[in-house]
């Protein structure tokens, strides 16, 4: 009997990383094996064991590498490990930029996966569309990086720490991610939820014209690191890969909200049109990192949905839940 593959989620109740065990969840039957996760906060929230009860959680501290010796000893080396943790709020990773090299610069967690004897295993690492400057549109992955804010470098430093590190690797530069909320419901705001409670109110609300992104729905992420991971379970053949993930828009968070507010039926004079420059939010955002998608389309045969569909099923979702 072949063992079941382990599979480790690195910030799995997080809001990417909570879909992410769901999606492994639900492939079971086809791909069956066996899920682990590491949470910072402590205990783990409990509606997450509750709907995947074979899911076995670890406590680990990011900055230290402590809690990685219990993985190893409890669950066996991985097969595949998906690193979502991060601090991924810019603003915070300008205030402090040691915190944010510590935690997204994985070199705990990679140094702990070379340590395992007879370890053969893939990290699928996300980064950002923020390591691109923002100075032109639909980026490819061969761009130069040249990130303008603490939060872009630090991700630039991870992926170079990992490409330099690890021999089996996938470096996913994901844009915005937006989609349904959590089983356990996330603290942090998210996109599309934030703009519809704005609107709703019927309150005049100000969005940005001039800053654009390629915001990618959430599923689509879970579907890519699913075929990079099943493709690895099946014939682990040496993976260095670097993709973009995103969606197959370029919108401004202007068009952002006129999308919610189009399929709401809301009053589009609620939203009026601002420049970037017009607000100091402490940190330097790029103005345009859309990025080319051409390279995860033809690899994975993974299709990103488009941002309206996308938004009406994130809050046909919304409506249910």
């Amino acid at each position: 009997m072949m063992r079941k593959k382990r599979v480790l989620v690195v910030g799995g109740t997080g809001y990417l990383g909570q879909h992410v065990l769901q999606g492994f969840s639900e492939i079971q039957a086809t791909t069956p094996c066996d899920l682990a996760f590491t949470h910072h906060s402590n205990p783990p929230p409990p509606a997450l064991l509750t709907i995947f009860p074979h899911l076995l959680p670890f406590h680990v501290d990011l900055k230290t590498g402590q809690g990685f010796q219990a993985i190893s000893q409890t669950f066996g080396p991985p097969d595949v490990v998906i690193n979502c943790a991060a601090l991924s709020i810019p603003r915070a990773c300008e205030m402090d930029p040691a915190a944010a090299m510590s935690v997204n610069v994985p070199s705990s967690l990679v140094n702990w996966l070379l340590s395992l004897e007879e370890s053969n295993s893939l990290l699928i690492h996300l980064s950002t569309d923020q390591v691109y400057e923002g100075v032109k549109s639909f980026y490819k992955e061969d761009d130069e990086t040249v990130p303008v804010n603490v939060y872009g470098k630090s991700k630039v430093a991870a992926e170079q720490f990992i490409s330099e590190k690890c021999s089996n690797f996938a470096i996913l530069r994901s844009s915005i991610i937006f989609g349904p909320q959590t089983v356990s419901p996330v603290p942090k705001s998210l996109p599309i939820q934030w703009i519809d409670g704005v609107l709703s109110k019927g309150n005049t609300s100000e969005f940005f014209h001039d800053e654009f992104r390629c915001p990618v729905y959430v599923k689509d992420v879970v579907a890519a690191i699913l075929a990079l991971s099943k493709r690895w379970i099946s014939d682990g053949k040496q993976t260095k890969l670097l993709l973009n993930v995103g969606g197959p828009d370029r919108v401004s968070r202007l068009q952002m909200a006129e999308t919610v507010a189009d399929i709401r039926g809301y009053n589009p004079s609620l939203i009026k049109s601002v420049s970037a420059s017009t607000v100091d939010r402490g940190v330097k955002s790029p103005a345009d990192i859309s990025m080319d998608i051409t390279k995860l389309v033809q690899t994975l045969g993974v299709t990103p949905t488009s941002f309206r569909d996308g938004v009406r099923l994130t809050l046909s979702t919304e409506v249910k839940s």
